[in-house]
């Protein structure tokens, strides 16, 4: 018995070729989703492109390891001492690295269908979930900078917005600046224009927030 082919096999270069095809196709329709659907404050185009190569990556790893014993168990050796220091802000980002990571296997072992079955599913789940998000109401910070004389007209104007909530105010010898948490839809923002028109009011702010109101 040779025991040399028990711990090593040769990658056929068409089967490597058309996986890594497969995995670049996967990993662009990742890509254009997290794009479409990225709902942070700063995009980033280098996150973005490495899920396509982390796809890719993942599929070269699952096809080294289904094809070589050896080099299976070194690799899970040399891989718990890694340690991945980067902070993911938006959980979000966390969920488009698993999901680029889950394709990458599955085309390694060579489940093309479940891989494009799987991306086709996560992709429409994901883009009809943020699709509903954008039409609703969307949360916001507005913050207003006024003087002392104004706070009764501010008052009023604030009690017209709805589900406005006080977060911090900072209170100056000459002047105020409060934060306030308020959900409106885009098309309702055009209010921070009359703010202005007030007098005492020096400026406001009106900051997309990207996290949940509680009421």
């Amino acid at each position: 018995m040779d025991w040399s082919t028990l711990f090593s096999t040769t990658l056929n270069p068409l089967q490597v070729i058309l996986t890594l095809a497969v995995a670049f196709v996967i990993g662009m329709i990742v890509f254009f989703i997290y794009k479409k659907s990225f709902a942070g404050v700063m995009y980033s185009r280098n996150f973005n492109i490495s899920l396509v190569a982390l796809t890719l990556v993942t599929s070269l790893m699952l096809m080294l390891i289904n094809n070589n014993l050896t080099l299976s168990l070194g690799m899970v050796g040399a891989l718990s001492i890694i340690r991945f220091r980067t902070a993911v802000k938006d959980p979000m980002d966390t969920v488009f690295m698993f999901w680029a990571v889950g394709e990458g296997i599955a085309i390694g072992t060579q489940f093309y269908d479940v891989a494009f079955i799987s991306v086709l599913a996560i992709g429409a789940v994901v883009v009809l979930l943020n699709a509903s998000k954008n039409k609703g109401a969307m949360p916001y910070l507005l913050i207003i900078h006024y003087n002392d004389a104004a706070s009764q007209q501010v008052k009023q104007l604030l009690k017209q917005l709805p589900d406005c909530n006080l977060k911090s105010k900072v209170v100056q010898r000459d002047s105020v600046e409060i934060t306030l948490e308020l959900r409106v839809r885009q098309s309702e923002t055009g209010f921070v224009d009359k703010l202005l028109k007030v007098d005492g009011i020096y400026d406001a702010t009106l900051i997309s927030h990207q996290g949940d109101i509680v009421s």
